[in-house]
């Protein structure tokens, strides 16, 4: 119901009231306190680093715009949640914001790159590889893994495959070497970019040629390697520096070149999650309603706004997930096989479902509005590039091009800004 429709409902309740500027007021006033009983059916999506915050600073903006969503007592009074590419622990994330804009924020209101890897359940007792920076044996265990090793264990367990590093060449040469071996790797969870990228390269990719077991050379690389999932296809990311810096997409770059040449087999990711992903914002919305219970919302939430910096993966993550809701209602409609799992579509690559096995609640957002900030990594006239996409697509191997899905709903100087959209849009201003 819109405002002007509740507005003329509370103008027919008011028709003992004389027509005067005492019946306009109070008018308004039963109209502001049915606003205020109305459930509100939308939820927000931030994005963090170039949306919120610059590094481990907010953005002063940012600051304004959150208190416009707070109640007296600062809590939110909107289902909010905020989904990053960012690689931390989902309760140190969610201490930081929580600490920016002096608001409780709960762990699971985050999003981070890895969190949709919660669903992925049957990859949880494999002995898988973990890589990335920071805290990552915690991160892994918070997501569910149960058995996992690092780089540094695989390069302790095979002192002769990192050759790239000379001082492990000279300790070799000089004190000899224990080759003591591990268990096979069953996967490879890419959880973000590690900090010794040629060491992670080489080790990788004998993984993969060797199905996870690289002390002995295979004859020929295998045409389907063990499960490779990549969180963050990020190409750059803006820090607090002029210019934006490589991401873990130009380290899944640097990944799939090298062994590409070197076996002549494309690399097969078995999921990709992180933002632009259709899993990462169906793992959102259910996050969001999960938010939207916890204020005491009962009716389903039926709109997303996205706010974000990026377009390459907030904008373009936002307008693929409208087309999976799109595509999601029109199963429905047509009545597909009621056996057949409510969340798989048939259109996306593998890599880019929804396990079969996720455990969520119901979709029922049917409106995605992505809103582009001027913050971050997009600045404004930046479009202009959009002209030769093939040239300067910063996008996925395995997320095709389309100049249309960079189009957002509204560019706004920044967050405050695209907040008061919002709850102009919503009529809750």
């Amino acid at each position: 119901m819109s405002h002007n429709d509740l507005y003329r409902m509370v103008e027919k309740t008011c028709i003992n009231v004389p027509s005067s500027a005492l019946q306009r007021k109070k008018s308004k006033d039963c109209l502001n306190n049915l606003l205020k009983k109305k459930e509100p059916q939308f939820g927000i999506i931030f994005d963090v680093d170039g949306v919120l915050a610059r590094g481990t600073l907010a953005i002063p903006r940012a600051i304004e715009g959150m208190k416009l969503l707070q109640d007296d007592k600062g809590h939110s009074r909107v289902p909010m949640c905020f989904v990053t590419n960012a690689l931390n622990r989902d309760e140190d994330k969610a201490k930081q914001i929580s600490g920016w804009f002096n608001m409780p924020v709960a762990k699971e209101q985050l999003v981070q790159a890895p969190g949709p890897l919660r669903m992925f359940t049957k990859l949880h007792n494999k002995f898988c590889l973990v890589i990335g920076q920071g805290r990552v044996k915690e991160i892994a265990r918070d997501l569910g893994f149960k058995k996992f090793c690092t780089l540094d264990q695989v390069s302790d367990a095979y002192p002769l495959l990192d050759m790239v590093d000379h001082g492990n060449r000279k300790k070799i040469a000089e004190f000899g070497y224990e080759e003591k071996g591990m268990n096979r790797v069953e996967a490879i969870i890419l959880l973000g970019e590690p900090k010794n990228w040629s060491c992670a390269l080489q080790l990788i990719i004998d993984l993969l040629r060797s199905s996870g077991k690289p002390d002995q050379a295979p004859e020929e690389p295998p045409e389907r390697h063990i499960p490779v999932i990549a969180c963050n296809m990020d190409l750059q990311f803006m820090d607090r520096a002029t210019i934006p810096r490589f991401g873990h997409g130009a380290f899944l770059l640097c990944l799939e070149a090298l062994y590409k040449k070197i076996t002549g087999y494309d690399l097969q990711y078995t999921a990709l999650v992180g933002k632009p992903s259709e899993t990462t914002f169906r793992y959102a919305e259910h996050c969001l309603t999960i938010h939207a219970k916890k204020l005491g919302f009962t009716e389903p939430l039926k709109t997303i706004y996205v706010v974000g910096d990026t377009p390459d993966s907030d904008i373009v993550g936002a307008n693929l997930y409208q087309r999976y809701v799109r595509r999601m209602e029109e199963r429905r409609k047509n009545k597909a096989d009621p056996s057949a799992d409510p969340s798989y579509d048939p259109e996306l690559p593998q890599c880019r479902n929804v396990p079969a096995d996720a455990h969520l609640h119901p979709q029922s957002v049917d409106n995605v509005v992505p809103l582009l900030v001027c913050t971050g990594v997009f600045k404004p006239g930046e479009n202009k590039y959009r002209e030769n996409e093939e040239k300067f697509y910063h996008g996925h191997r395995d997320f095709a091009p389309n100049p249309a899905l960079y189009k957002p709903t509204r560019t706004q100087n920044d967050v405050c800004n695209a907040i008061e959209y919002v709850l102009e849009k919503e009529g809750i201003a």
